[in-house]
């Protein structure tokens, strides 16, 4: 704990949700609901107009639909929010070395290490000149918590939404606390919200009061005596600038179970190479590969694999992945399927019977291809080598059938004619789109053919001009 409040929390507001306002005119002060909009999907995010509904991230989409059917409803455009999510990480770093990012729109800062602030003045301007920055740079707002600790930081940006700034004195932690609900603690989510209330404690100095030896009765040794510490307002946890990842997976939820062996076969092989692309982008390697199954009735099966080392090599991760998937039962149906690789490392040990046999197959589909892709004719009256006969056989390559191109609410596009716009909605054939940019007015909306060669998906556009 400090003497302090030299700890920020930032915490951007309604982040995907003021991007998308912000780079679309058209919805700025109104409702804006972004997450899967599948019959499965979730909320990702709700702007403040669409949380006056009841709206809130978490919430299954068709309960979001039902309380705010006006409402805009967009698919994630996450390389735009990283993007901006990069500018503010940089403004970050002038204020302090040590950075923790929490997600693509928190983070906490040490701003006496970055030497700053040390005092209570000194860490409010930093905040509200911080505050300033974003709006500048991003043309979106954060709310700032400062306080001496991670606990009460997070708590003042929470108070402080939106667009905000609120400081909490260190020594007032405990009066602060006292009246306020257990979840407001870390750790205390529904279930163990519940758990304690059942006991009686439904406020934060009822923990205080029942002292530490309770909470552990009730909670175990490691999470009662932590919770202790919390609720007498105490948190000496440091802002780490680097969070070891400590596993990368990806996973996806279907609009519809899926029955058939060979495509959920498919779908975890698909899901490894994400998987792996994930595991390359982050400069790791790992030892153990996970599957994870939902099936139809909600039951969720974990299967994992342990290599003889680390490895990134998507064919084997992919094999790995395969054989998992064999020892689980698929018949009734699987509504979610992951593959992820955990016991990271900084290098990869190569698979050396793995490689040797990918060049096997390899050599193997190459000869394959050579035998099968001429032929001779061989007349009565000899071999073709000695006639001179040898015909190249011709054969006709399979032409795919078109694939109707699909237009995600919310993505970008862009038009031969009319320029910069984005995706109102689809369906029939037909796709309408509104051409405006984060800088115009309101724009004009306009229907197309989906294969409407004139029009093609584009690129998000920067929320403030560069100079």
């Amino acid at each position: 704990m400090r003497a302090a409040p030299t700890i920020l929390h930032l915490d951007m507001d309604a982040f995907f949700a003021a991007a998308e306002q912000a780079s679309k005119p058209s919805l700025r002060g109104k409702p804006v609901v972004v997450g899967g909009l599948g019959p499965r999907g979730v909320v990702a995010t709700a702007s403040y107009e669409a949380r006056r509904f009841g709206v809130h991230s978490a919430m299954p989409m068709g309960q979001a639909r039902r309380l705010a059917p006006n409402a805009a409803y967009l698919v994630p455009r996450f390389s735009f929010y990283r993007s901006i999510s990069e500018q503010v990480m940089e403004l970050l770093g002038r204020l302090s070395p040590l950075v923790e990012p929490l997600s693509l729109d928190e983070a906490f800062v040490d701003l006496e290490a970055g030497g700053v602030a040390d005092d209570s003045a000194s860490a409010r301007v930093a905040g509200e000149r911080l505050r300033v920055d974003i709006l500048a740079t991003t043309g979106l707002t954060g709310s700032v918590g400062l306080a001496g600790s991670k606990m009460i930081a997070k708590i003042a940006s929470e108070e402080a939404k939106p667009d905000g700034l609120v400081l909490i004195e260190p020594g007032t932690e405990r009066e602060l606390l006292a009246p306020r609900s257990v979840r407001i603690l870390p750790g205390v989510g529904p279930a163990t919200g519940e758990h304690l209330r059942r006991a009686g404690m439904t406020t934060v100095s009822d923990l205080a009061e029942a002292g530490e030896d309770e909470l552990v009765r009730l909670l175990g040794r490691a999470h009662g005596a932590s919770l202790y510490l919390m609720a007498q307002g105490y948190d000496d946890r440091p802002v780490v600038a680097e969070r070891d990842a400590k596993s990368v997976s990806v996973e996806d939820t279907f609009d519809v179970d899926l029955h058939d062996r060979v495509r959920i076969r498919l779908e975890v092989e698909r899901l490894a190479e994400r998987c792996v692309g994930r595991l390359r982008a982050s400069g790791h390697s790992g030892r153990t590969i996970v599957l994870k199954v939902r099936r139809f009735d909600f039951s969720t099966l974990t299967r994992s694999e342990t290599l003889r080392g680390p490895t990134d090599d998507p064919s084997v991760v992919r094999e790995a992945a395969g054989r998992l998937l064999e020892a689980v039962d698929t018949t009734g149906g699987v509504r979610l399927l992951g593959v992820g690789v955990s016991g990271l490392a900084d290098y990869t040990q190569e698979d050396l019977f793995a490689q040797a046999e990918a060049e096997a197959e390899g050599a193997a589909a190459s000869a394959s291809v050579s035998g099968s892709g001429s032929a001779s004719v061989v007349g009565a009256g000899g071999d073709a080598a000695a006639t001179g006969a040898s015909v190249v056989a011709s054969v006709e390559p399979e032409v795919p059938e078109p694939v109707e191109r699909h237009w995600a609410p919310g993505h970008d596009v862009r038009h031969a004619v009319y320029g910069a716009g984005w995706v109102q909605g689809s369906g029939v054939g037909r796709v309408t789109v509104r051409f405006e940019e984060p800088g115009s007015e309101p724009g004009r909306v306009r229907t197309f053919a989906v294969d409407d060669p004139e029009l093609e998906p584009g690129e998000a556009l920067p929320l403030v001009g560069r100079g």
